[in-house]
């Protein structure tokens, strides 16, 4: 389905807009269990593995994205609000394997909205950054094309489970 990647330097936002010919529940469950997230949160060719995940409020997701030389790309995720079904917000960045944050990257606040469209799902996040310099930063990345590569990966994954 869809894939809309927009730019706000204004507020300093990235909205990601994506579709997908699933029920909300299956999408949710994708996007909040370590089992589906390790098959899916990482643009290809790389892997994702969990050191350690709890999904409630003030509870965090430790977790690597691994190249196939096995390097790992260390990330922490920290929840601060859920609403089952429905959204979820936490702060996100780059970490050492233990979970701290590594402060020479950006850190930014996802809200994730999950909304049903008959038969099918939109998710649609909102990334805020603290600067005009940490979204440019992320763009600079490959932001754009590392959500794309991403989400495809979990279209995959739906159409298997």
């Amino acid at each position: 389905m869809n894939f809309e990647f927009k730019v706000d330097k204004e507020n300093k936002n990235l909205n990601i807009i994506r579709g997908f010919n699933f029920d909300r529940e299956l999408v949710w469950k994708c996007y909040t269990q370590k089992e589906y997230l390790e098959q899916w949160f990482a643009p290809k060719p790389l892997v994702a593995k969990t050191k350690s995940m709890d999904f409630s409020e003030d509870g965090y997701w430790i977790y690597a994205m691994v190249d196939p030389d096995g390097t790992e790309y260390w990330g922490r995720t920290d929840y601060l609000k859920i609403q089952a079904m429905e959204f979820y917000t936490a702060l996100d960045g780059f970490s050492d394997s233990e979970g701290n944050i590594n402060p020479e990257f950006p850190q930014a606040k996802w809200h994730v909205n999950f909304k049903k469209q008959g038969k099918n799902t939109i998710v649609a996040t909102l990334i805020s950054f603290d600067s005009l310099e940490d979204l440019e930063m992320v763009i600079k990345m490959g932001m754009e094309e590392g959500m794309k590569s991403t989400l495809e990966g979990l279209d995959e994954i739906l159409k298997n489970i």
